[in-house]
């Protein structure tokens, strides 16, 4: 398994946070192993380290809600979340600008002006990782 790499902060500090976690998660150019999250959901590390780290399991559920909807015809999706003002909103995007799907999340305390995952569809589960892990 592996662990946060050995510069990311354990407690991301209040300023500079963003860039301290763009930081942390640029170390993760892979996985280890998979974390089964859901029947046909799993996440790589670098998705349980962002987490862990800013306690947004929340992110995870919302984009696992949104991909079943979705469907594998897209065997890519990318989930743009867009922090402002402490309200979020999630994009499900094919990666050219084509939008599937939009919620709008009314509070939220993730300290991160922009999270960006990668969904791919393997044939069998969905692999949601870092855009560095792909």
């Amino acid at each position: 398994m592996q662990n946060a790499p050995d510069n990311a902060p354990a407690n991301l500090p209040a300023n500079n946070a963003d860039d301290a976690l763009q930081t942390a998660l640029s170390q993760f150019t892979g996985t280890a192993q998979y974390w089964r999250v859901a029947r046909q959901f799993v996440i790589t590390d670098g998705v349980k380290f962002l987490a862990e780290s800013l306690k947004c399991f929340w992110l995870v559920d919302a984009a696992i809600s949104h991909l079943l909807e979705i469907g594998t015809d897209d065997w890519f999706v990318l989930i743009i979340t867009n922090v402002e003002d402490g309200k979020a909103t999630m994009i499900y995007e094919d990666g050219n600008g084509q939008e599937h799907a939009r919620q709008e999340i009314g509070y939220t305390d993730l300290d991160a002006d922009v999270v960006r995952l990668y969904a791919c569809w393997d044939s069998q589960n969905w692999v949601i990782m870092l855009p560095s892990e792909y």
